[in-house]
């Protein structure tokens, strides 16, 4: 089975990406929908005990999660501890169901793949990117979003540039859904004669 990374910076349109793939009947595992479950479950605890008034009802309270651990890098840190290594698992499980499945190819949607290296578990990448101005004006539609809060999530992630030149493919979603849709399907027949190399 090949396994392609999906990433991408903040607001660029991974989400519909992922969904592109999903829709030409790919399994995708969604880190961030994985992260959400895990913070309503079993890594609640681990995360009170470590920022203790973040939780309630043994479900965590992302609003004050997120004021507790912004612009703190040891902070940061320490609820990445707390959440990667769960995260990792989930995606270990999803790729051998996948694989048990018969999926020929599966998609791991990583928001920071790179910054977590979880490149190197993948047999390509594939960043999805779009420009500065569409980026922003995409980010400020989001609710609760402002300068500092889009710092903050900027300043945690390589940069656009940077992604593109370590990706194997770019989806470019500034020129509409059907673009980005015909790129998914590129992708998909490129792969299919593509060599693995994870180690």
């Amino acid at each position: 089975m090949f396994i392609v990374g999906l990433t991408g910076s903040l607001a660029m349109g991974k989400s519909a990406t992922a969904k592109m793939f999903a829709e030409e009947g790919v399994p995708v595992h969604d880190a961030d929908s994985v992260v959400h479950r895990l913070y309503d479950s079993e890594a609640a605890r681990a995360i009170e005990a470590a920022f203790p008034g973040t939780t309630a009802n043994g479900k965590v309270d992302r609003e004050k999660l997120g004021k507790r651990v912004l612009g703190d890098a040891a902070a940061i840190k320490r609820l990445e501890g707390i959440v990667h290594p769960l995260v990792h698992a989930a995606a270990q499980r999803f790729v051998a169901e996948a694989e048990v499945s018969g999926a020929a190819v599966a998609v791991l949607d990583v928001p920071l793949l790179f910054e977590t290296h979880g490149d190197v578990r993948c047999d390509a990448v594939v960043v999805v990117s779009a420009p500065p101005d569409l980026q922003r004006t995409r980010a400020f539609e989001r609710p609760g979003m402002t300068e500092d809060k889009l710092a903050a999530l900027l300043g945690k992630q390589i940069p656009d540039a940077e992604k593109r030149v370590r990706a194997d493919f770019v989806v470019d979603t500034s020129k509409g859904f059907d673009v980005a849709r015909a790129q998914v399907r590129d992708i998909l027949k490129a792969v299919a004669t593509m060599p693995k190399r994870r180690p």
